[in-house]
């Protein structure tokens, strides 16, 4: 039964995220705003909603530990993903179509991932009521870097627009269905999650390490599937800005979290060896930045040298947490 929830929960996800895609690209198109912009800020904000569902709902099951792993694994796994869709859609090249200012996003979450580590490693004790001072913190600048990415950083396209491809969604039909498939989202990852929970209890693993690996790839799904259908419609900018604008969003949602934990601060409470999750989240964010930046052309036999290494370091990383008993 535990199984057939996961399976059913996971379809639901992998039909509403593929739709997202769809319509992000349709708004990006129809309201001229960009596949970089609409995908760092609308699109990586809808699928990193199963993430932020996640972490308030482990409150209630009083393991934040499992929240923290969550967030802080998915942009670890965030980075996976784009390392994976550079290496098997080869003749597209992924980092090297898209636009360099994908840097601003990507430097964007990076500021936000070191952030959060230093105030889970520097355990801050200032609060407002229940609210962490550093929670707010992250917030403000989340919310300070998403203006100046809107006002300044991710302009329109360049040039011309080009002609609306045939069959593409008007805006307010695109709008409307943006908003019932991340609906779908938020009552189909309950289950997901829960399920998740279920087997990997079946099998043994902490809360924390659990939340790093398994919960945060489920939870994942959403940012895969969308960028999987991204990749496949050539919507290459709209694919990269919400891989990196989910790192972002992740790290706000750590800090907006705190707004849910009644008992204190949220980041007060997660154990501090969770800081090298979120540094391990920062290098592989970096790794990604420069593999946009400097656009190597090098391959190791035909894998690209910056996917390859995007790849090591994930799985490198998520040995060393194992074997350091982080989360277990």
């Amino acid at each position: 039964m535990v199984w057939l929830t996961f399976v059913a929960a996971a379809a639901v996800i992998v039909l509403a995220a593929t739709q997202l895609a769809r319509f992000g690209d349709a708004i990006a198109v129809r309201t001229r705003l960009g596949g970089m912009f609409v995908g760092a800020i609308l699109l990586a904000g809808a699928t990193s909603l199963p993430e932020l569902l996640t972490t308030i709902s482990s409150f209630r099951q009083g393991v934040p530990d499992l929240a923290a792993g969550n967030l802080l694994g998915s942009n670890m796994f965030n980075m996976l993903v784009l390392a994976l869709l550079d290496m098997l859609y080869r003749q597209a090249r992924i980092l090297r179509r898209v636009a360099m200012r994908h840097a601003l996003i990507a430097s964007l979450a990076a500021l936000l991932i070191g952030l959060a580590a230093f105030f889970i490693l520097a355990d801050i004790p200032a609060q407002v009521g229940w609210v962490g001072v550093d929670s707010i913190l992250l917030m403000a600048v989340y919310i300070v870097g998403i203006r100046l990415l809107q006002s300044g950083g991710a302009p329109a396209q360049e040039g011309e627009p080009g002609p609306v491809p045939e069959g593409m969604p008007r805006l307010v039909p695109a709008l409307v269905g943006f908003g019932l498939a991340a609906g779908a989202l938020v009552v189909a990852t309950p289950f997901l999650v829960r399920s998740s929970v279920q087997i990997a209890e079946i099998t043994g693993v902490g809360a924390g390490f659990v939340g790093t690996l398994l919960v945060a790839m489920v939870t994942s799904l959403p940012e895969l599937v969308t960028t999987i259908a991204a990749v496949r419609i050539g919507a290459y900018d709209l694919a990269v800005g919400n891989l990196f604008g989910s790192n972002a969003f992740n790290i706000f949602a750590l800090g907006f979290a705190d707004l849910f934990y009644l008992p204190g601060r949220f980041l007060g409470v997660i154990d501090p060896a969770f800081a090298l999750v979120a540094l391990l989240g920062l290098i592989l964010t970096m790794m990604g930045l420069i593999g946009n930046l400097i656009r190597l052309e090098r391959r190791f036999f035909f894998l690209e040298i910056d996917a390859l290494a995007l790849v090591v370091m994930y799985f490198a990383g998520m040995l060393f947490l194992y074997t350091r008993g982080i989360g277990v």
